[in-house]
Parts: C-alpha cells; structure tokens; sequence
C-alpha cells in the first residue's frame, strides 16, 4: 500500500518588507511598505504596518500617515527581491526531495513518505531564517489546498505554532476547517464568497461537506477540486517546470514624461538588454519584436497617443546587438514629436528552441560568433552583476529611469553596495 500523499507549503512572511530588513536589522521593529513601480502605491507591508496601511494605497495620500504612525517606505528593489528569493528556494531544493516554485515568495514542496514531519518543518524554518534571514511560514497537510490553509494558519497563529503547523492527523484538519473563515481557503475570491454565502457555506468545513457535484455544476470543476482537497482528497500534483515562455515583453512607466526621441531610445535599449537575458536564459530564439509607445491615458490636459510596429529578425536570434538595432530603428516610424510620451513596450515573439524552425537552404542563420559573445555577456553579468556588461546605447543612470527615491541598496547583486560594518 503506497504512502498517502504529503505536501508542504512554505511561505515567506512579508517577504519584499523581509528583505529590506535583514540588511537593516535597525529596523527589525519598525513597520514598512514598499511601494511599487515610480513610487506609487503600496505593494507590501509588514505585519506591524497592515493595521494602519491598506493594500494599494497611493503614496501621495499616505505620506502624513506613515510619518504619524513611524513607518518608513521602500521603493521597490527588484533585484535585491529576486536574489533573496532565489536563496530561499535553493536552501528549500536542498532539503527536500521535491520543490514546485509556486511565487517569488512561496514554493511548494512534496514530503510524501517522509517521517518527523512537524521536526522537518521546523528545521526547514530555522535553515532558511539561519542562512538568509527571511522568516517562513510552514504549513503541512495531505493536499496543496490543505497544505495553504496550514501555512495561513501557521502565520496567523504564529506565537501559539512556532510558523509550522501539521493537519495530516483528522483531528487537528477539521481544528483547522472548522475557525477558518471560507474566504481564507485558496481560490475562494471575494465574489465566489457571496455565491457560497448564500448557499450556507461560511467556513472551509462547511465547503469541505458541500457535494463536490453540485459545486461542479453550479461553479466549476475548480471549486470542486478545491472542496475535494479541503476533505483530504489530493487533485492537485506538484506542477512540472514551466515550458519555454513562447512571448517575452518588457515594459516600464518613465519615470518622467518624455519628449524628444533619443531618450525613448535609449529606453527601449535598456528594455531590450533585459527582454534578452530572460531570451537566452529559457534558450530561446527570437523571430520578431515588437515595440510600442504611448503616452499617458488618464490626464485630460495631455494630448493622447499609442503606436507599435512589429519588425522581422533576419534570422531567429537571441544576439541582444541585432535585437537592440531592430527595436531601436523600429521608433523612427512610429514617433511623433509634440507628445508626452509615459512608457514603452519591448515584445520578442514567434520564439523558437535551437533547431525547432527549418532553416532555408540559402538563408542566413545567427553566426556562431555572436552565440559566443552572448554566453560571455551573460557570464560576465551572472559573476559582477546584471549590467557590468552592456549594449552601449544602455546608459547607467538615465533621467527617465523609474523614481525610485527610497531605494535600499543592491546589498546582494552589485560589488560597490555591499554591506558594511563598522567595527569600534
């Protein structure tokens, strides 16, 4: 007879606010946001902030408040995020036999068949708070759903739990089912929570008895999977890794308005050296780009408008050089001066895996050169940091570049931002 099923869910806590603290342990009992992109509004909060800041709110409202309530604000340090979560699951890969990276901040993994499990969980926390000083949250449950709701309920209680709770035993699943609100369970949204409130259902117990059928031909076969796993019947496997992206896109606010075309240039530059990294990082050849600009849709004292052109690539490419030059050019037949240009959108499309296309007898195929420039490129930028290396067009510290005034340094990813400690 095979083991039953066991999933783990770690979870970072606040994890962006997390991350701004451990190179700041000054700040270990100070609320904090982070704010997202141009500084605009709220995107994470630390425990001790949530009670005086909600979710989304604008930075320019909230000024007063944070001042009066002793929060201090972080621009949004993306790379900083990044590194630090790839720690986490790194040490989370190392101690498990498999991981399934769910976010940024949370992974799921598979611990069937394994013993000392409520001992596991506790060591996986201690390990990862130890080696990077991020606090995770554990929860252990014999399904995905399950395994969520321990983890919500390993944070909730937190002081009761240590951060791991264990519901593999009946009697501690339906503890937990029953002083959990339906809202709480993963995949109930606001609005699916009125459709079960008037069916009687407000709690994870009462979903986990609903007639999975009858959810199914109400709802959909999600909800009723979702009830299926609350009563400890395993439908969700961890996922298999993700296939090649068959789009790539990035797009960023200025972080002014722009005018003239050479800025808009040089940004669509900077965009495309990063749209080619994750290019070349999943293998991946590029057939077209496509590049678009607007300008800011909400004011009504500014004139509007929003262009793009696709472009062929000669040959299926992942040389940031010929990528960079396609793009760049491609602005010239879609500016217009007399505008106030806010963001701009580089997309590689009808991407390809080496060897996946035919090539014409007599076409032109990427020289093996270029292949051998890149993976330097990329070599140099993994060991000194994202950007030690790059096109020239890209500029360091543009003037359009996103606001970003509160800022934490790049304490992981740049040799000149490392941190320091004074000894006296």
């Amino acid at each position: 007879m095979s083991n039953p099923p066991v999933f783990a869910l770690i979870d970072c806590n606040s994890f962006y606010a997390s991350c701004e603290r451990v190179f700041r342990p000054d700040l270990a009992k100070t609320p904090i946001v982070v704010l997202s992109n141009n500084d605009g509004c709220v995107i994470a909060r630390s425990y001790d902030a949530k009670p005086f800041i909600k979710m989304g709110e604008p930075y320019f409202q909230i000024k007063q408040k944070l001042k009066q309530h002793g929060i201090v604000p972080f621009s949004s340090n993306y790379a900083l995020y990044g590194d630090m979560s790839e720690r986490v699951m790194t040490l989370i890969e190392s101690m498990v036999p498999a991981v399934e990276i769910y976010s940024i901040d949370e992974a799921f993994a598979d611990l069937t068949g394994i013993g000392g499990l409520d001992e596991l969980g506790r060591q996986i926390r201690a390990q990862v708070l130890r080696c990077t000083g991020i606090p995770v949250g554990v929860g252990i449950a014999n399904t995905k759903t399950l395994a969520k709701l321990a983890n919500h309920t390993a944070k909730r209680l937190q002081a009761q739990t240590g951060g791991v709770v264990n519901i593999t035993d009946p009697i501690k699943r339906d503890w937990v089912l029953r002083n959990t609100d339906v809202s709480e369970v993963w995949g109930v949204g606001r609005k699916m929570k009125l459709h079960l409130d008037t069916m009687g259902i407000k709690t994870a117990m009462d979903l986990a008895k609903a007639d999975p059928w009858t959810l199914r031909k109400k709802f959909s076969v999600v909800i009723e999977k979702t009830a299926r796993e609350l009563a400890g019947t395993s439908c969700l496997e961890l996922d298999e890794p993700d296939p090649p992206k068959q789009e790539i896109c990035c797009s960023r606010m200025f972080g002014k308005r722009l005018t003239d075309l050479a800025p808009i240039k040089e940004a669509v530059a900077t965009y495309m050296m990063r749209a080619s990294e994750k290019l070349r990082a999943q293998n991946s050849l590029c057939k077209k780009v496509r590049v678009c600009i607007r300008t800011g849709m909400f004011n009504p004292d500014e004139a509007k408008y929003a262009n793009g052109v696709v472009v062929d690539m000669p040959y299926p490419t992942d040389d940031v050089r010929l990528l960079t030059k396609a793009a760049v050019d491609a602005l010239d037949h879609i500016y217009r001066p007399g505008f106030k240009y806010s963001k701009a959108e580089v997309m590689l499309l009808n991407l390809c895996q080496p060897g996946e296309y035919t090539d014409d007898l007599f076409a032109v195929s990427q020289p093996a050169e270029a292949a051998r420039v890149m993976t330097v490129l990329d070599q140099i930028n993994e060991r000194w940091g994202r950007g030690t290396l790059r096109s020239a067009s890209v500029p360091t510290n543009p003037e359009w570049g996103m606001r970003r005034e509160m800022m934490s340094q790049s304490y992981t990813t740049k040799l000149d931002q490392l941190w320091s400690v004074a000894c006296k």
